[in-house]
């Protein structure tokens, strides 16, 4: 169901009501999605992701809690819910039953390889504990309910972080193989990597994150903004002594709330000499200079829950007015139908019977090319690493599809690895695009 060229650009962004909204979630989604909405030519939505929260969150008073403290984040921050559609996931109900349908068409292979599976099972093993100890079916197919979040609206971007960008590549997957099966419905969404967006460091220097427990809350009260604010480690160097920018978790969270001439001025009191605790203050005058006004609003938000709630249902229904015919649409293409209705002569089914497998070559945003070989599906089988040129990524495909099995040994090293299961599945693929080939030069 691709766009048509004059329609406007889709962009989806979902934050998880895991926990109290930090500076990092501000700086990194929050302030740059908000800018965002308001560009024209961008239709934007707006989601609470808290079917994910239970995920790996078992208090439900917290769920509730951080579900309106984001709600009321994103509105502070100056979201427009009559701009934008603005909606709680759990309230489109459409998205649980694309889920069962993406389920249906996604090869476990695909799911083995996901990113937070696979760091649980690491754990695991390295606790010399069972692979899957405490992995849920939740946690496995985590990327196929974020796959009918981005799918259920068509969205052409979604904003993510580097380490999401697999599961974009993994909704495009889903996409792909629906699409083979059933027809063309899904647009194939896009990671949007904003390098300029900054990932804030916390407390300790590492990367800001609940997880961690060094985070500075968003919308502190000013006493507790400025303590959290003055227990960021820094090194023991003593005033007048000239201090590193390099690395320093105090600088870079000051870079992301200032001006560069500001930043500047910081970095030449840093060469100068200056006290932690006057750059600590100088750093809590900058960030409560922007956030003053957001708390103030935020505080009213938060006062007034029934508000958010009337918000987020208006943003249901206008989102539920694209999912529930969108809906129907897909339960007519797999064979969910009036049974009174009349019979599909099955076009859709009759093109996807008459595809092949097939190598998809591509660069990405390291300069670098790659390769995948998608199975007669969309489904990838078969994921390369980067080659320094085009030429270096066709001698590769070419050697596969000449050698066909026998080139997966001596081509290793070129290639992500998989099980034994994609293993055999690339294998097979590889012969069916021979047999493709030979039939038709013979023809």
């Amino acid at each position: 169901m691709a766009s048509s060229s004059s329609a406007p650009l889709r962009v989806l962004t979902g934050i998880t009501p895991s926990g109290t909204p930090h500076l990092g979630n501000y700086v990194g989604s929050i302030r740059h999605s908000v800018r965002q909405s308001v560009a024209p030519g961008v239709e934007s939505f707006f989601f609470l992701a808290d079917y994910h929260a239970l995920i790996k969150v078992q208090e439900p008073a917290l769920i509730q809690r951080s579900t309106l403290e984001i709600a009321a984040s994103w509105l502070a921050c100056g979201l427009d819910p009559e701009r934008v559609t603005f909606y709680r996931q759990s309230d489109i109900v459409e998205i649980t039953e694309l889920t069962w349908f993406l389920t249906c068409v996604t090869g476990k292979g695909v799911l083995n390889r996901a990113h937070a599976y696979k760091a649980q099972l690491d754990k695991n093993i390295a606790k010399g504990e069972d692979p899957d100890a405490d992995v849920t079916a939740g946690l496995f197919m985590y990327p196929v309910l974020m796959g009918a979040d981005i799918l259920m609206f068509n969205a052409h971007k979604v904003p993510v972080g580097r380490d999401q960008v697999q599961h974009i590549e993994m909704a495009r997957d889903m996409a792909q193989r629906f699409n083979h099966q059933y027809g063309e419905h899904f647009t194939l969404p896009e990671a949007e990597i904003d390098d300029a967006v900054a990932t804030l460091p916390g407390l300790d220097g590492r990367k800001m994150s609940k997880s961690y427990g060094n985070t500075i809350a968003m919308f502190a009260p000013r006493a507790q903004l400025q303590k959290q604010i003055a227990s960021i480690v820094t090194d023991s160097r003593a005033p007048g002594e000239p201090k590193d920018t390099e690395g320093s978790a105090l600088f870079q969270i000051y870079q992301a709330f200032a001006t560069a001439e500001e930043t500047e001025a910081l970095r030449k009191a840093y060469a100068d000499g200056i006290g932690w605790g006057d750059a600590k203050q100088m750093l809590f005058e900058r960030i409560d200079l922007e956030v003053a006004p957001l708390r103030e609003r935020y505080e009213a938000l938060m006062n007034d829950p029934a508000q958010i709630e009337r918000i987020l249902l208006i943003g249901a229904e206008k989102a539920r007015k694209l999912s529930r015919p969108f809906m129907a649409e897909l339960r007519h293409a797999v064979g969910l139908r009036n049974l009174a209705a009349g019979r599909d002569e099955g076009g859709a089914r009759k093109a996807a019977k008459v595809a092949k497998p097939s190598f998809k070559q591509y660069r990405e945003r390291d300069g670098l090319f790659y390769f995948k070989l998608l199975d007669a599906h969309g489904t990838a089988l078969l994921q390369s690493r980067g080659f320094a040129s085009p030429q270096e990524a066709g001698r590769a495909i070419a050697a596969l599809q000449q050698q066909r099995g026998a080139a997966l040994a001596t081509l290793a090293e070129q290639l992500e690895p998989v099980g034994p299961e994609e293993l055999r599945a690339a294998k097979e693929a590889l012969e069916a695009l021979a047999e493709t080939t030979t039939s038709t030069n013979g023809s």
